[in-house]
């Protein structure tokens, strides 16, 4: 169930009435000269942001002398590869291409279907899913204008899209401080990772070879006739590294590579020697299998450098 759903239960649980979207909508049939148009007001598909993240300015104006119009309200999507989420609810009037499409409420609607409402309905995983379903062409998928005017959305009393709309604004602003937050922080870690790993950063530092330390060491090979879609234990590639395995190996397999081959400890870091070239992970203990040659790990005592300092000196 999506957020909207679950709070249209929570606000209306007496039941609510859906709609084609054909019935409450259509698109924009008003046109606009392109001299009237500048980078501010003009949208084509490139200046619309994925991921449901509005718009910027145009780099670009348009080639052509007349452009559908839309005005403050409408709901513009992108139609190219929608599953791309691109989709601004207008707050100024202007053109946008022929690969945008400007959804407009129907006048005797807008006493009952609020726009924004209708923004977060059409900026909804399920509609976009519906789009993608109903897309045509295969390398580079258009939305079927037709379909979409099929999608069938609720329409609550107008007391119940505002509520939700209030508290969808709020959950929208402090998922953008939390994301502005997040990437500061990621700045923030990024300049002290590389100043306090650069070598004049502490006095006596030097440079010594990995191989110095210890032994480098590899998985006993699992070759792919001993792994299962499913199984005991998880067995990692260099492409899952660190994720979702890719495989499973039986537990008897594990237990007898893990006692006659090299295997790492719990604390030891394992490196990606191929494909991702310097991607750390430490290894937490718990039973898994990691490819050979392409996954390696260091006999490391620590006594020179700790594997946490390894850990973070090999991330990308």
């Amino acid at each position: 169930m999506s957020r909207i759903d679950d709070l249209i239960e929570q606000l209306a649980p007496g039941g609510i009435c859906y709609r084609e979207l054909g019935a409450v909508a259509a698109y924009s049939t008003t046109r606009v000269d392109a001299a009237e148009l500048d980078a501010t007001n003009f949208v084509g598909v490139d200046n619309l942001l994925p991921n449901k993240q509005g718009k910027v300015d145009a780099s670009y104006l348009p080639n052509t002398a007349r452009l559908t119009a839309y005005q403050e309200g409408d709901l513009l999507l992108g139609n190219i590869r929608p599953y791309l989420k691109k989709v601004w609810l207008a707050t100024n009037a202007g053109g946008c291409s022929g690969d945008v499409l400007a959804l407009r409420i129907f006048a005797g609607m807008l006493p009952m279907l609020l726009p924004e409402f209708l923004f977060y309905l059409l900026s909804s995983d399920s509609f976009f899913a519906y789009s993608m379903q109903h897309a045509k062409g295969a390398k580079m998928p258009r939305g079927n204008k037709e379909a979409i005017m099929r999608y069938r959305i609720p329409v609550p009393p107008l007391e119940v899209q505002r509520e939700i709309v209030r508290i969808l604004d709020t959950f929208t602003e402090l998922e953008a401080e939390l994301e502005a937050e997040l990437e500061a922080r990621r700045h923030q870690y990024e300049h002290y990772r590389q100043t306090l790993l650069r070598p004049s950063a502490q006095g006596g530092s030097r440079w010594i070879e990995l191989g110095s330390l210890g032994r480098v060491s590899m998985c006993k090979r699992v070759f792919k006739d001993q792994t299962t879609t499913r199984g005991d234990i998880p067995f990692f590639k260099i492409g899952t590294f660190g994720g979702k395995p890719d495989a499973y190996i039986s537990e008897a397999l594990f237990l007898d590579y893990r006692n006659r081959y090299p295997f790492p400890k719990k604390g030891d870091v394992l490196l990606s020697a191929a494909g991702t070239i310097g991607r750390a992970v430490e290894y937490d203990g718990e039973r898994a299998y990691f490819q050979d040659s392409n996954i390696v790990w260091l006999d490391n005592d620590e006594s020179i450098v700790l594997n946490r300092y390894l850990y973070h000196q090999y991330q990308p």
